[in-house]
């Protein structure tokens, strides 16, 4: 098992949450305890602690994406108009690696980001090898042309874990999809609950 396998399994324990809604989760075999020898005692927790839980969850789901990197989308968030949690969500979705997963040329964000990492990723026609690229609306994401026979490409468009949002558009024979509108937070098909709200809370202590 590769480390970073390891990485995404030991997140979910953590938080105790299948994030991904994956079928080999640990979590789907019972191993509901949190790491540690014996697991933890749990207790009822603070306001902090459930609005840490929140961040966690939400910076956790994106893969590998940093504290520093995170907290940088929330600031942004705060001074765009509108509803800061909404506009964070919508930040997060906007991110490429984000769109790779969401179009299933990726089966976790784990795997879409070493895919935009190691180039086999297309913004409009042109090689982009940033995860944290900002996809804009109406900008159509395609696999590299020697890319689209990868064997964890062709598996993940063909899974049935996922569905694609209604704001994609996917093309699975030509392995492109298009980015339609930036979501909201109901129209993020997250696989356990996410509350933005207490991430904002968290950040407006």
């Amino acid at each position: 098992m590769s480390k970073r396998i390891e990485a995404k399994y030991k997140i979910n324990r953590r938080l105790g949450a299948n994030l991904w809604g994956r079928s080999k989760s640990p979590l789907n075999r019972g191993k509901e305890n949190p790491p540690g020898q014996h697991g933890q005692r749990r207790k009822k927790p603070s306001d902090f602690g459930t609005q840490l839980m929140a961040k966690q969850k939400l910076k956790g789901y994106y893969g590998n994406i940093s504290e520093k990197q995170f907290r940088r989308l929330y600031d942004e968030a705060v001074r765009r108009r509108g509803d800061t949690s909404e506009n964070l969500i919508g930040l997060l979705e906007c991110r490429l690696d984000a769109v790779v997963y969401r179009l299933k040329f990726a089966p976790t964000p784990f795997a879409a980001r070493q895919l935009v990492n190691h180039c086999h990723i297309l913004v409009n026609g042109k090689r982009v090898n940033i995860p944290s690229y900002r996809v804009n609306e109406g900008d159509v994401i395609a696999v590299k042309t020697k890319s689209k026979d990868m064997a964890l490409i062709l598996e993940a468009a063909q899974s049935g874990e996922r569905d694609i949002p209604d704001y994609l558009e996917v093309d699975h024979k030509e392995m492109k999809g298009k980015f339609v509108r930036i979501p909201k937070l109901g129209d993020v098909p997250y696989a356990v609950q996410m509350e933005p709200n207490l991430v904002v809370e968290f950040y407006s202590r």
